[in-house]
This record gives structure tokens, C-alpha cells and sequence, in this order.
């Protein structure tokens, strides 16, 4: 009679053979079989670590799975174990994929991670891990997988789709210069696939013959839109619109790289100095620990906003109030390059902070939204918007007229930034102060513009947003036009083989 091994062998055996995968997976199966569901998918997570390309471990935690009535992570497990068995790449892809999309990370960096186990060049794989451990802070990992997808493949063609009814005419051939990292324009509503061909090139990665043999396209679109995370992406954006060959071919350029750099937080002061009815803060640029002393020869008189360069949507921001709290912004300079910006008092009368937000195209100024919020710090997620009406009857009279709801003096300031900007596309957040002046937070091209609202609580977004897509549906055509190209014609540079996974 054969005897069995019991559980305390088996544990004893890991403990001598910690790197034995066979021994970890016998654990597993084991506590497994002895109901101990918990244990077991411990052991055998460990097992698959130790050989992450066998399938057996994923049966087996398949089975743990089932047995602890988590049935869809039994069911993605076990999809896990046949793609190891068929060696398909692609299926552990489309597997990481869609928890990526679901907004489940951490089971998709899990699959992403085996994908790469079979095929460590996997470029869309690579590109998506590098999102995830971005969003966790983990760069220099990040960064590692993004060089090793861009260095395989750093141009990715997304075909328009077939055009719908109001759509008429063949689809535009637009090249998108972007940034690997953080830091690009979101372009989908910008571009819809119905009207574009879009050909993302991630532009850090790329070579000079590859610059040179581009298919061909009727605009370029800089959509490297944050001076702060992408300054390499820029740099080499501006020597490629530079370049002799692509003056030559008098493509238009839209947000032309020069431009954008000129909209980080600390250029910001200079860059709209002289414009009348305008206020913006003094703000510095700071690596290391803040000082009375330092404040002082900046002449930044307290309050004070800390934040990381780069930051948006107010992550991280630390507002210091007097001397003897200004280590509260050491969590922030610790952790890398920061921004100092003296706070102004934004405050309506009614008590409410109001945070505007125009969009511009063209250089001129289209209303996007108003956020209305007790608390200084104002963003629309955060305004309770939604649940009182007052505040959206506000919002559509901004809607309705800009020019009223600011008054002429701010209206007048808006459009002066806008030529000042000198962007074709970019967004402008503020306040009104109480005499009428504008108070800039910050002007960039990074700013999202879509139509996501319910239009049964927003109608007037629904009326009024699609102005914008027009607008810039118009400066787009009129470019084009002004080159004596029709759209479409710019040639037929073949769009075969390269593939789509590319983000921005």
C-alpha cells in the first residue's frame, strides 16, 4: 500500500526546496484537496512564479478557484493554462486585455506579465504594463517596458473606419506626434475614427530613415501636449517639424512643439505679462526642501501651493498656510521637482470657489465647463454638480454667454490670452475675481474635451460642446485647403502591417 504524504511533509519539503516549483505545487494541490482553498492558491502562486510558463500550476489554482466559489477567476485561470499549453501569446494578451479595459489592474498586469513570460517583445503587452505600473508610481519600471515596445515598434496606423452619413468624403490621413509616457492630448474625440486615419508615431524612439519614409498624410497633429513629462518627446518633435523634408511637403503642423513648451506652470507668469485685467500668481520651479528663506528671495509671500511638476487634477497638491507648517510639503519635494505657486483668494461672495474652464481653437475661446465648490481646491468630479441644480442652471447661463456671465473686461482678457498662447488647440482654467480680473490657475493643451455627460441632466452641454468639435473640425479643413491638397489625396503610402494597441 502506498502511503500518502501529508501535509506536514509537503510543508516541510518547501521549507527545505523554497525554489522548487514541482514542491509548491504539490503543497498546493494538497491544501487544495484538504479544503484549504486560501492556502492553496498562496502555494501555488508561488509555483507559478517559480515556472511561470507550466500550466499545470493554473489548473491547479483553477480548481482552488472553483472550490472557493470565485468562478471567474477560475475561469480566467483556466483560459491562462490553455493559452500556456497552445504557447499563444495572444490569447494571454486578449485574457490581460480585458481586465485591463474593465479597469481591473492588477489581475491584468498579472496576465500581462505571463504574456510577456512567452513573448518578452510583445509590443502592445510591453506598452500596457508600462500604463499600469506608471498609474503605481513605478517608473523606472515602466520605463523599461515602453523602451523594450517602442524599440520594436514605435509607429502604429489605426484605419478610419467606414465613414457614417455625416461624415461625407474620404477619410483625412492625420500623423499624431506623441510622447510614449504621460503627457499627450487625448485625441479621441478630436479625431474620431469615422473621419481619420490616425498614425500615432511615438517620436522618442524613432529614426532618422524612418522620419524620412513616413506614409504619407494630409496634417501633422502634435498631440505631445505637457512640457513637464514629455520634454524629450518635444524636443525631438521640434527638430522633426524643422526638418528640410517636411517643410518641403507643407504638410500643416497643428500645436507646434515651440508652443507648448512655452506653457509650463513657472513660464506662465512671463508668457502673459502686460495682458490687461490679468492675474497670475508668481510660481517657481523647485527641486529640494522649502525655507522661509527660499519664499523670501522668490518673493512668494504665504499662503503657498506645493505640487509635483507634472501633476494634474489637484493629485498631491499641499496648500501651506503659515512658517510653521511648511513640512507638510515634504512629502512633495521629497519625491522629486516640485512647483510653488502663491495662493490667491478666489472666493465669490456667495462663499463658493468658481473654477471656469474655455476651451480654445484657433485662438479662440469656447466655453467648456464651470465647476462651483465650497472648497478652494475645485475640480468638476468633485463639485456635486449633479445633485444641485442651481449649480448646472449657473453653468448653462456660462453656456449660453460667455461674454455675460464674465463680463467684457474678462471676455476681453480670455481672447488675449488665447493670441498669446498662440496654440490652435489648448484650454485655460480660472477664476473671476470680484473687480472683474481674470485669475489664471493654469493653460495647456492637455485638457480633455468630450461629451460624456447624461443629456438628460447636462442638455446644455449637448448644445453646446459639439461647437467645439466643429470649430475644430473647420480649422483642421481649412489648413488642409490652404495646402491646395483635397483630403485624401496626399498619397497612398501603405498602411499594411503595423498594428493598433498603441494608447493615448
Amino acid at each position: 500500500m502506498v502511503r500518502q504524504t501529508s501535509l506536514t511533509e509537503r510543508r516541510d519539503l518547501v521549507a527545505a526546496e523554497p525554489n522548487s516549483a514541482t514542491a509548491w505545487l504539490e503543497l498546493g494541490t494538497a491544501l487544495s484537496d484538504a479544503g484549504e482553498s486560501g492556502e492553496a492558491l498562496t502555494a501555488l502562486d508561488r509555483a507559478s512564479l517559480l515556472d511561470p510558463r507550466n500550466p499545470a500550476p493554473y489548473r491547479a489554482q483553477a480548481a482552488a478557484y472553483r472550490a472557493a466559489g470565485r468562478q471567474t477567476e477560475a475561469l480566467a485561470t483556466d483560459m491562462a493554462a490553455m493559452a500556456l499549453e497552445a504557447r499563444s501569446p495572444v490569447a494571454l494578451y486578449n485574457l490581460a486585455t480585458a481586465y485591463f479595459m474593465a479597469g481591473q489592474l492588477e489581475p491584468a498586469a498579472k496576465w500581462y506579465r505571463l504574456t510577456l513570460a512567452l513573448d518578452p517583445d510583445f509590443v502592445a503587452a510591453n506598452q500596457n504594463l508600462a500604463a499600469i505600473l506608471d498609474s503605481e508610481g513605478r517608473g523606472a519600471e515602466a520605463r523599461e517596458h515602453r523602451d523594450r515596445a517602442f524599440r520594436t515598434q514605435c509607429l502604429f496606423i489605426e484605419p478610419a473606419t467606414t465613414p457614417d452619413s455625416t461624415a461625407p468624403g474620404p477619410a483625412r490621413r492625420v500623423l499624431i506626434l506623441s510622447t510614449s509616457g504621460a503627457g499627450n492630448v487625448p485625441i479621441e474625440a478630436l479625431f474620431p475614427p469615422a473621419t481619420t486615419t490616425r498614425l500615432k508615431w511615438f517620436i522618442e524612439y524613432a529614426t532618422a530613415e524612418q522620419a524620412e519614409t513616413l506614409p504619407d498624410h494630409d496634417l501633422v497633429f502634435n498631440a505631445i501636449g505637457d512640457a513637464d513629462m514629455a520634454d524629450t518627446a518635444l524636443e525631438h518633435a521640434a527638430h522633426f517639424v524643422a526638418a528640410p523634408f517636411v517643410v518641403e511637403r507643407s504638410r500643416p503642423v497643428v500645436n507646434r512643439p515651440a508652443s507648448i513648451v512655452r506653457t509650463q506652470r513657472h513660464l506662465m507668469p512671463d508668457l502673459l505679462t502686460g495682458i490687461g485685467d490679468v492675474v497670475v500668481p508668481p510660481v517657481i520651479r523647485r527641486t529640494g526642501a522649502i525655507t522661509p528663506a527660499i519664499l523670501a528671495e522668490a518673493s512668494l509671500p504665504l499662503p503657498i501651493l506645493v505640487r509635483p511638476v507634472g501633476a494634474h487634477g489637484g493629485a498631491d497638491i499641499v496648500r501651506i498656510d503659515a512658517p510653521e507648517t511648511l513640512d507638510r510639503s515634504l512629502a512633495v519635494t521629497d519625491a522629486g521637482a516640485c512647483y510653488i505657486t502663491a495662493y490667491h483668494d478666489y472666493r465669490s461672495a456667495d462663499g463658493f470657489y468658481r473654477k471656469y474652464r474655455m476651451i480654445f481653437i484657433d485662438r479662440r475661446p469656447f466655453a467648456y465647463h464651470l465647476a462651483i465648490s465650497r472648497h478652494w481646491l475645485v475640480h468638476y468630479f468633485s463639485a456635486d454638480m449633479l445633485s444641485e441644480p442651481w449649480k448646472r442652471d449657473e453653468e448653462r447661463r456660462f453656456f449660453d454667454d460667455p461674454a455675460g456671465v464674465l463680463g467684457p473686461r474678462a471676455m476681453r482678457a480670455i481672447e488675449a490670452i488665447g493670441r498669446r498662447l498662440d496654440l490652435d488647440f489648448c484650454g485655460i482654467d480660472f477664476g473671476l475675481l470680484a473687480d472683474g480680473r481674470v485669475l489664471v490657475f493654469e493653460a495647456n493643451a492637455t485638457m480633455a474635451v468630450h461629451l460624456d455627460d447624461p443629456i438628460e441632466q447636462f442638455p446644455y452641454k449637448h448644445e453646446h460642446v459639439p461647437k467645439i468639435f466643429e470649430a475644430f473640425e473647420a480649422m483642421l479643413r481649412a489648413r488642409i485647403a490652404a495646402t491646395g491638397l483635397q483630403v485624401g489625396s496626399a498619397g497612398s503610402g501603405s498602411i499594411d502591417g503595423a498594428r493598433p494597441e498603441a494608447q493615448l
